[in-house]
């Protein structure tokens, strides 16, 4: 029986409730809990205030509508370098894929926890499909106030099989919509870096594998006290985020203590670089910190694709960067192994580039 609203979070095993019996933190905020749990409170250091946070600035918005004209190429490379986040607009996406996948978001969230905590990582079949809360609550000393379902593309057959039925064809349809903005992207990013063509072999380290992340960020009764997201860089090469119109994504601003808000524009995505490609580019190409703030006042959901190079593939700087003598800052490191360093610890800022530095 789960607790009723007015116990104290003290009283009962918050963790055995929200982590092992799947309720999440959507069980939690269902409730109706006036306070929260100590286990979410993060320290002071980890919470965003008006002090740190940049409102004259924000990520550059790049219309894609016109591929062909080489401007779009420049300001998709300078924004990877001087930001490591941009909005796209005028994408091709269809509108109604986005909404899609959003609905099916929500629609897979308000399952009772028995059905969705048939994909947890105790019970799931397969290692390809997690639904969890947190980050890795098992390493964390304060929660993070977020649930979510990682799905990791195989096949069609395998999706088909062992995706949740709520949301698996919208996430499909979202991953297979949004292919040709990928390769256009990687192409433009991979002209900056002197790279002519994508061959088979650079294919594979640029977009080899995909997952897909569904993410829900129930209102929260104390959102001050916590997080959604804590501060961390993606392990992607890149990343395709699509948010909804509540907003609390901030970006650290490169190379100061500033943060800036990525405002929800209807429509559009959010791309941002990821660890493996500022290996690839040996620094050009900036992976950034990111952190969700927690809201009182609305649930959150947002659906990131990110594209990785594939576990069994060496990454390291490209040669085609390192022609004209400039020197490698990072070693080679098997991609597996850089994932695995990632998860095994809380969210820690930039942390986890420095396991491939030279």
């Amino acid at each position: 029986m789960a607790p009723s609203p007015s116990m104290d979070s003290k009283s009962w095993d918050v963790i055995s409730f929200a982590v092992d019996k799947g309720h999440g933190v959507k069980g939690l905020a269902d409730l109706g809990l006036e306070t929260l749990p100590k286990q979410y409170i993060q320290p002071p250091e980890e919470k965003i205030t008006n002090s740190t946070v940049v409102t004259d600035d924000s990520i550059p918005v790049i219309d894609l509508s016109n591929w062909t004209d080489p401007k779009v190429a420049e300001q998709i490379c300078h924004a990877a370098e001087k930001w490591g986040f941009f909005q796209i607009v005028n994408h091709g996406i269809p509108i109604e894929v986005l909404e899609g996948v959003k609905e099916a978001t929500r629609r897979f969230f308000d399952l009772p926890a028995e059905q969705k905590n048939k994909h947890s990582k105790d019970n799931s079949p397969t290692n390809n499909v997690r639904y969890g809360t947190s980050f890795t609550p098992k390493a964390e000393k304060a929660l993070e106030w977020k649930d979510f379902l990682s799905l990791f593309y195989a096949s069609d057959d395998e999706a088909a099989a062992q995706w949740p039925s709520a949301c698996r064809n919208e996430a499909l349809d979202f991953m297979k919509k949004s292919e040709f903005v990928i390769r256009r992207l990687m192409e433009a990013l991979m002209k900056g870096l002197n790279v002519k063509e994508i061959d088979g072999t650079k294919e594979s380290l640029l977009m080899g594998s995909k997952r897909i992340n569904l993410n829900y960020y129930p209102k929260c009764p104390e959102p001050e006290l916590t997080v959604g997201v804590g501060r961390h860089s993606d392990v992607s090469t890149l990343t395709i985020l699509l948010q909804d119109d509540i907003g609390g994504l901030y970006v650290k601003k490169l190379d100061s203590d500033s943060w800036v808000h990525v405002p929800p524009i209807n429509g559009a995505i959010v791309i941002n670089v990821g660890d493996a490609l500022q290996i690839l580019s040996n620094g050009r190409y900036k992976s950034i910190e990111h952190r969700v703030i927690a809201n009182g006042i609305k649930n959150r959901v947002s659906v990131p694709i990110f594209v990785n190079p594939r576990p069994s593939d060496a990454i390291g700087p490209l040669p085609e960067v390192l022609e004209g003598g400039e020197k490698p800052i990072y070693k080679k490191v098997l991609y597996s192994d850089y994932v695995k360093h990632f998860f095994r610890k809380a969210h820690d800022g930039k942390e986890t580039v420095d396991f491939a530095k030279i």
